[in-house]
């Protein structure tokens, strides 16, 4: 399968280049696609070296998928070219998720819903995906009626420039162009995009909005608070969630034990719960800390990590890919 990579010579690009290769994805041919200022340039996959194109020659060249991560705006402008093209576009960006036409896809919990007409398909928020991994199986027996949860986000977020000033900040030069209004080494900004109206960011009306429209079910509550720390090995989150029905803990560790793609660390007297540190390069969601909420009933705490430039990004991008293939779902679809 002839697949294009947009975006490739940034963060996520060169994760998604990694997660093709360990994961095997059958690749006949690699296009790595990016803007003008990066043609000719040259990114490693399979051990060689790829020429990057530009926008016209990858569309021309007619992949079988293109996996996008180059920004909303570039999304907008040029997915739906590829997808007239009949190429169908797995997108990274914010561009498409709300957009009643298109399919916003955890492939754990929604990906039976794609079809080969879904030309463009969405790829949710990272720190939307860790969280709806964990919440879907639980949903699914108890019926959740209430979320609220607070991030703890890596640099890695918001991409190499922002890596760039934390490492700067630490090594005392402070002279390089922020990516963020304040300090970020050694300081907390409870900041992670623009604030809207409402007083909320758009980060946290993504984990309120995207949550719904992942799991189908406009009746789950959520309210979020993000943060961006300086940490660069994944995003972490404090959850509670409050149940329509009483659960037991026990089988709530067992439920998430058995669910895919989710891995329980949850040793507290051996100091076993999930890090940044421990998650980092990973491509499963870690949840531990489980506990019950004892202000109030029916109600559960947990702590939730994963790599945000894996299953938040890259990982789950590939994993929308694997289904597409293996279900037969590019190419044009059939006269209706």
């Amino acid at each position: 399968m002839k697949i294009a990579v947009v975006g490739a010579t940034g963060l996520v690009g060169g994760e998604i280049l990694k997660v093709l290769e360990e994961r095997n994805f059958p690749v006949t041919e690699l296009l790595a696609v990016a803007s003008e200022r990066s043609v000719g340039k040259e990114v490693t996959f399979k051990g060689k070296q790829i020429k990057v194109i530009g926008f016209e020659d990858a569309i021309a060249a007619k992949p079988e998928i293109a996996i996008f991560s180059a920004g909303g705006g570039t999304s907008l402008a040029l997915a739906p070219k590829f997808a007239e093209a009949g190429i169908t576009v797995v997108d990274n960006s914010s561009a498409w998720r709300m957009d009643p036409t298109k399919k916003l896809v955890v492939p754990e919990i929604n990906a039976g819903e794609l079809t080969k007409e879904d030309k463009i398909i969405a790829n949710p928020n990272c720190s939307t995906i860790q969280m709806v991994v964990v919440l879907n199986p639980l949903h699914k027996k108890y019926k959740i009626k209430r979320v609220v949860v607070s991030t703890y986000q890596s640099v890695t977020g918001t991409g190499k420039a922002a890596v760039d000033q934390l490492f700067s900040e630490r090594a005392g030069d402070h002279s390089k162009g922020k990516v963020y209004p304040h300090q970020i080494d050694l300081n907390v900004l409870p900041h992670i995009d623009v604030f809207l109206d409402n007083g909320y960011t758009k980060e946290e009306m993504k984990m309120t909005n995207e949550t719904k429209k992942i799991m189908s079910d406009d009746s789950i509550a959520v309210t979020a608070t993000t943060v961006r720390i300086p940490t660069i090995g994944g995003h972490s989150e404090a959850v509670n969630i409050e149940f329509e029905n009483e659960y037991d803990l026990d089988e709530v560790r067992q439920i998430l034990a058995e669910t895919e793609g989710v891995i329980v660390q949850d040793d507290p007297k051996n100091a076993l719960y999930p890090m940044p540190l421990t998650a980092h390069g990973k491509d499963e969601t870690f949840v531990g800390r489980i506990r019950r909420d004892e202000s109030q009933p029916k109600t559960l705490n947990l702590w939730i990590v994963a790599d945000n430039l894996r299953k938040g990004a890259a990982t789950n991008a590939v994993q929308i890919a694997e289904f597409l293939a293996k279900h037969d779902l590019v190419g044009v679809a059939a006269e209706a």
